[in-house]
């Protein structure tokens, strides 16, 4: 044993390696779920991707080309953005401040999608998946408690 193997007090550490067969290499266990138990091919995860997603390009196109329209707007034709509204406000300043207005309904339109769209189905599937977890530690119990060993726990690290 190295030296470096050694502990505060001088007594030596024993070399094992972390990993299930010994080696220093890592190579992660095929602990992969089986057909049925992929949550990404469940219709639930594939609604929960489908609500986020379509609300998320909505607010992208609105906020961007609110932006973009602004840049656009102020580069060509700058005696428009020039007109002042009353005293010393001109259009351009005024539709520079309600881009501040335009990510503020945003923010407000994103939490309310996620409150009532979003948060209802990730919390059903979030349950589901923590049945499953529950049967499947049970499942390992009463396995163990059969003799039978499983040498990763239900998250598929080995249980030292």
């Amino acid at each position: 044993m190295s030296p470096a193997c050694r502990s505060k007090e001088g007594a030596p550490v024993p070399e094992f390696s972390p990993w299930h067969d010994n080696s220093f290499t890592y190579s992660p266990p095929n602990n992969e779920p089986g057909p049925s138990q992929r949550i990404s091919e469940d219709p639930e995860f594939h609604s929960l991707r489908r609500a986020q997603r379509r609300f998320g390009v909505r607010a992208t196109v609105l906020s961007v080309g609110g932006f973009l329209l602004y840049v656009l707007l102020s580069h060509s034709v700058p005696d428009l953005m020039n007109q002042r509204l009353f005293g010393h406000l001109t259009l351009g300043l005024a539709l520079g401040l309600g881009q501040f207005l335009v990510m503020a309904v945003t923010s407000w339109c994103y939490v309310r999608h996620m409150r009532t769209r979003v948060d209802p189905l990730a919390r059903g599937l979030g349950s589901r998946l923590d049945q499953h977890e529950a049967r499947s530690l049970r499942t390992a119990a009463s396995r163990a408690d059969a003799g039978q060993t499983a040498p990763y726990g239900s998250r598929g690290y080995r249980t030292w």
